[in-house]
C-alpha cells in the first residue's frame, strides 16, 4: 500500500485510476468481510500519519478532482428518484444493466463509479462504519493545508446543487396528485414554494458568510423549519391515503419528495459546519455520512430488485391494512362469534359441494381445452362471489387474510416486540377461527357432495362418476399421489395472490371514489331510484374488493391446468375443499366400499393439502404484511414460546370458544 501511495507524488498521475487502485487495496474479498477492511483502513491511516509527504500528495489529487470535475450530478441525482414513473424507471434500471449508459468523463459522479466500480462496495463501505472513514479524514490533516480567503469550488458546487433541487422540490410540492389529498397547499401559502424563496435568499448571504464564524445567516433556521413543514404535509398526506386510497404513482412522487428534502437537510449540516469551522474538522460527521450514502446508492443505481421493494413498501402497506381490516372479521373472540363461523363456513361446504359437482359435469362435456378452462374459470370464481355474496366462508381465504392482522398486531420498538401475550392471543384466536372454518367446510362439502351424487344414481340408474373415475378421484387426492402436495402449495400461492388483489381493489376503489362516481350516473337512478343506487355504491364500496378477489381466484385455480397444457408444465391445483367434495363423490361411485386402504390416504392427503394451502398462504402473506411495515427483524424463537406456554396453559383457546362471553 505504500508503494501505490507513493505514485500519488507524481504530479501527472491519474488521480482517478490512483484512488481506484488504492480502494482496490482497501477492498476485502467479501463484501460482508467488515473486519479486514477496517484493519486495511486503519493501515492506511496510520502510513498517512507516519508520511506527511503521502498525506499531502493524497489531500493534492482529492483537490484536483474536486476542481476538475462537476459535482451538481452527484448531489441532485445519486440516491434520488428520477422525474419519471415508477415502471419507466424500472424498464431503465433493466437496460441499463444489459447496456450501460455513456460515461460522461467531467462529472465527479463518474469518479465515484469507477473508483467504487463493484456493485457490492456499498456494502463493505457501510459496513465499516463511520469512525473508520472519519479516522481516515483527521489521518489526512487536512487543517495543514492553507485556508483560502475565497469560498472554495466544491462549496459553490454544492450551493449550485441546492438551488436546483430547491426548485424541484418547489415544482413537485404542487403536483396535482398531492393537490388532490391537500387542498390546503392551494388555498394557503406551500411550504414547498416558500423554501425555495428562503433558500435564495441562505444561498446570498452565504457568500458573504464565508469564513465569519460569527455572521448570522438567519435563513438557515428557518429554511429547516420550512423543510421540516413539507415533510409534515406529506405524512399529513400519507395518512389521508390511508383512508382515501394511494397509487403507485403518488407513492412513488413522496418517496422522490422525500429524498429531495433529506438531501438539502445533508448538504445544509456539511454548509453550516464548514462555515463556521475553518478547519472543517466538525463537517467531517456530516460529510462522511452523505459519502457513505452516495457510494451506496451509486452501487445500486441499477439495482431492479431494490427499486422494486423501496416504492411498493407504501402500496404493500396500503393493500395489507385493507386486508388486514377484513382478516379482523375472521378472528373470533366469542362463543357467539365462534358460531357465527362454523355457520357461514357450513354454507360455504354447502356451495362448494355443487361446485365440485358442477366441474365433473362440465369434464364430461369434453369442450376443447381453452373453453374448457374457460367453464371452470367461471365455476370457481361466480362460486366462490356467490359465497361471498350470502355470508359464507372458505376456509383456506382466511390465512391470507389473518396474516395480515397478525402482522398489523406486531409493532416494534427499539428492536423488541412488545404486547407479546396479545400477539399470542390473537394467534390463538386465529388458529380456532380456522380450525372450525376448516371443519365447516368439509364436514358440510363431503356428505352433501355424495348426497348429490347418490341422488343422481337414484334418479338415473348411473353413477355420477364411473367407477374408474372414482379410483382416480381418490388416487389424485392421495397422500402418496405424487403431486397432491405440490398442487397443493400452487392453490396457497394463488390463495396469497387473491388477499393481495382483494386489498389492491379496496384500495382502488377508495383512492378513485367508485361509490361516489357510481352515484354521479344518471340513467341508473331514473331506472332503479335514487335510494336503491345509493345502496349499490355502499355495498361496491365495502365489497368490490371481496368480490374481485374471489373472482380472480376462480381465475387462478381454473387456469392453472390450461397453462399447465399450453407450456407442457405438470402443473395442476389442489384445494381441501374441493378434495374433501371429491372423496364423497368416489366414496358413492365405488358404491360404498371402497379398498380402505386407499381412502385412508386420500383422507390423509385432504389433510395435509389443507395444511399446505394454509400454510403456503399464510407464510406469504405475513412475510409481504411484516415487510410492508419494515419489521426486518421478529423475535420468532421468543413468540414460539409464548404459544407454547399458552397452549400448555390454555389449550383450550386453539380449539374451543371461550366458556363464558367476555
Amino acid at each position: 500500500m505504500e508503494e501505490l501511495l507513493v505514485r500519488f507524488t507524481a504530479p501527472d498521475a491519474d488521480p482517478t485510476d490512483l484512488f481506484a487502485r488504492l480502494i482496490d487495496e482497501i477492498r476485502p474479498r467479501r463484501a460482508t468481510d467488515f473486519e479486514t477492511a477496517k484493519r486495511n483502513l486503519h493501515a492506511l491511516c496510520h502510513i498517512l500519519d507516519l508520511h506527511p509527504e503521502l498525506r499531502q500528495a493524497v489531500r493534492e489529487k482529492l483537490v484536483e478532482l474536486s476542481q476538475t470535475h462537476r459535482h451538481s450530478a452527484l448531489y441532485t441525482t445519486t440516491g434520488i428518484l428520477p422525474n419519471t414513473s415508477f415502471l419507466s424507471e424500472g424498464i431503465r434500471r433493466i437496460g441499463h444493466t444489459i447496456l450501460p449508459e455513456v460515461i460522461d468523463d467531467d462529472l465527479l459522479r463518474t469518479v465515484l463509479r469507477k473508483v467504487f466500480h463493484q456493485s457490492s462496495d456499498g456494502r463493505w463501505v457501510s459496513g465499516v462504519g463511520e469512525q473508520a472513514w472519519l479516522e481516515l479524514d483527521e489521518a489526512l490533516h487536512f487543517e495543514e493545508s492553507s485556508a483560502s480567503p475565497e469560498i472554495p469550488r466544491s462549496i459553490t458546487e454544492i450551493l449550485r446543487s441546492l438551488r436546483v433541487i430547491s426548485f424541484w422540490i418547489a415544482a413537485f410540492g404542487m403536483e396535482p396528485a398531492l393537490l388532490r389529498l391537500d387542498r390546503a397547499l392551494e388555498n394557503h401559502e406551500s411550504p414547498f414554494v416558500t423554501q425555495n424563496e428562503e433558500l435564495i435568499a441562505y444561498i446570498d448571504a452565504y457568500h458573504g458568510a464565508w469564513r465569519q464564524p460569527d455572521a448570522a445567516i438567519s435563513d438557515d433556521k428557518h429554511l429547516r423549519v420550512l423543510l421540516d413543514q413539507c415533510l409534515q404535509v406529506m405524512e399529513r398526506i400519507r395518512k389521508r391515503a390511508a383512508r382515501e386510497g394511494t397509487s403507485i404513482r403518488l407513492t412513488y412522487h413522496l418517496k422522490r419528495l422525500q429524498q429531495l428534502i433529506r438531501r438539502s437537510e445533508q448538504l445544509l449540516d456539511i454548509l453550516d459546519r464548514l462555515r463556521q469551522d475553518p478547519d472543517g474538522q466538525s463537517a467531517y460527521p456530516p460529510i462522511v455520512r452523505l459519502f457513505t450514502q452516495l457510494i451506496q446508492d451509486e452501487c445500486q443505481r441499477n439495482n431492479l430488485r431494490q427499486h422494486w421493494r423501496r416504492n411498493t413498501d407504501m402500496i404493500a402497506l396500503r393493500v395489507t391494512d385493507n386486508a388486514s381490516a377484513h382478516g379482523e372479521h375472521y378472528i373470533t373472540a366469542t362463543r357467539n362469534e365462534y358460531g357465527v363461523m362454523a355457520r357461514s363456513a357450513a354454507i360455504g361446504g354447502l356451495i362448494i359441494a355443487f361446485m365440485a359437482c358442477f366441474k365433473i359435469l362440465l369434464a364430461k362435456a369434453d369442450m376443447p381445452p381453452l373453453t374448457g378452462a374457460l367453464a371452470y374459470c367461471l365455476n370457481y370464481g361466480l362460486g366462490f362471489c356467490l359465497i361471498h355474496i350470502v355470508h359464507g366462508t372458505v376456509a383456506t381465504k382466511q390465512p391470507a387474510m389473518t396474516a395480515n392482522a397478525i402482522a398489523a398486531s406486531i409493532s416494534q420498538s427499539g428492536g423488541k416486540l412488545r404486547d407479546i401475550e396479545v400477539l399470542t392471543g390473537l394467534i390463538a384466536r386465529t388458529l380456532r377461527s380456522q380450525t372450525v372454518a376448516i371443519l365447516g367446510n368439509i364436514v358440510v362439502a363431503i356428505p352433501l357432495a355424495g348426497l348429490i351424487a347418490y341422488s343422481v344414481f337414484s334418479l338415473t340408474g348411473e353413477h355420477f362418476v364411473s367407477h374408474g373415475k372414482a379410483v382416480l378421484l381418490l388416487e389424485e387426492q392421495s397422500l402418496i399421489y405424487s403431486g397432491a402436495v405440490v398442487y397443493a402449495a400452487i392453490a396457497g400461492v394463488c390463495l396469497f395472490l387473491a388477499g393481495l388483489i382483494n386489498g389492491y381493489y379496496d384500495n382502488f376503489s377508495a383512492y378513485n371514489r367508485i361509490p361516489e362516481r357510481i352515484l354521479q350516473l344518471e340513467w341508473p337512478k331514473r331506472v332503479f331510484g335514487e335510494s336503491r343506487m345509493q345502496r349499490v355504491s355502499a355495498y361496491v364500496g365495502d365489497n368490490l374488493g371481496a368480490l374481485s378477489g374471489n373472482m380472480i381466484f376462480g381465475f387462478l385455480l381454473g387456469g392453472t391446468s390450461i397453462f399447465g397444457v399450453l407450456f407442457g408444465l405438470p402443473i395442476d391445483i389442489r384445494h381441501v375443499a374441493f378434495s374433501s367434495a371429491f372423496v364423497g363423490i368416489a366414496f358413492v361411485g365405488l358404491d360404498f366400499s371402497p379398498d380402505y386402504w386407499m381412502l385412508l390416504w386420500a383422507a390423509l392427503g385432504v389433510a395435509a393439502i389443507g395444511f399446505v394451502n394454509l400454510s403456503v398462504s399464510f407464510t406469504l402473506a405475513l412475510d409481504v404484511a411484516l415487510r410492508a411495515r419494515q419489521v426486518s427483524e421478529i423475535p420468532w424463537r421468543m413468540i414460539a414460546g409464548a404459544i407454547l406456554r399458552h397452549l400448555k396453559q390454555h389449550p383450550r383457546d386453539f380449539f374451543l370458544p371461550p366458556k363464558k362471553e367476555d
